[in-house]
């Protein structure tokens, strides 16, 4: 990566850098909010992710963000802040906190047009809910950032480098995707993610060559 870009810092394993202590404070409120009688169905019919077109709930352009900071269920919340946390620390400090949380959302966001789309072709009317795409976005940056860093993957318990990683992730995403052997994950989500923080990347770093 262009060194004007992003400075290289040793970073401190055992501190949380204050973009993803802020984001796993406010996913875990969020949390907390859905867990509560009255407040769970509001902020699902109005802050989830719905298709254009749904006639109730209906989309409005701000579910775009405000998807990425709902869950599932204590899985989905526990593995995505997890993955924020084991990847976004380093990128931070990398990146820095502003361009950080600019990459952060841009994959969320981006993640959730291209959800839009799938749901659009699809004919679907369900909601979509989850930081799953802006880890997505996450594990790819730090593919690239840290290519031969040694990864232990959870399932199954084997070390990988980073950069395999991500090929790896992004190749089972568009299996399951088109398959539909994942019902109820967004897997074109997650590549929507991987998308468009690519293409982040990419700019950023065309910016500073001209």
């Amino acid at each position: 990566m262009n060194q004007q870009i992003y400075r290289r810092r040793p970073v401190n394993q055992s501190s949380i850098p204050n973009v993803i202590f802020v984001l796993l404070v406010i996913n875990g409120l969020v949390f907390a909010g859905q867990n509560l009688p009255r407040i769970d169905q509001f902020l699902f019919l109005n802050f989830a992710l719905w298709p254009v077109g749904s006639e109730f709930p209906r989309f409005q352009v701000w579910q775009l963000v405000t998807y990425g900071f709902l869950h599932g269920d204590l899985m989905h919340i526990g593995f995505n802040m997890f993955m924020l946390w084991m990847f976004g620390r380093n990128l931070e400090v990398v990146m820095g906190s502003r361009r950080f949380l600019t990459y952060y959302m841009t994959c969320v966001v981006g993640a959730g047009l291209v959800q839009m789309l799938v749901a659009a072709l699809q004919g679907g009317t369900y909601a979509t809910l989850g930081a799953s795409g802006g880890v997505f976005g996450l594990l790819l940056a730090f593919g690239m950032f840290f290519p031969n860093q040694m990864i232990m993957l959870l399932i199954p318990p084997i070390p990988m480098k980073a950069k395999y990683m991500v090929i790896l992730f992004g190749l089972l995403e568009l299996y399951f995707g088109l398959s539909g052997r994942s019902p109820g994950i967004a897997n074109f989500a997650h590549l929507g993610g991987m998308l468009f923080g690519f293409l982040l990347i990419q700019y950023w770093k065309n910016s500073v060559r001209r």
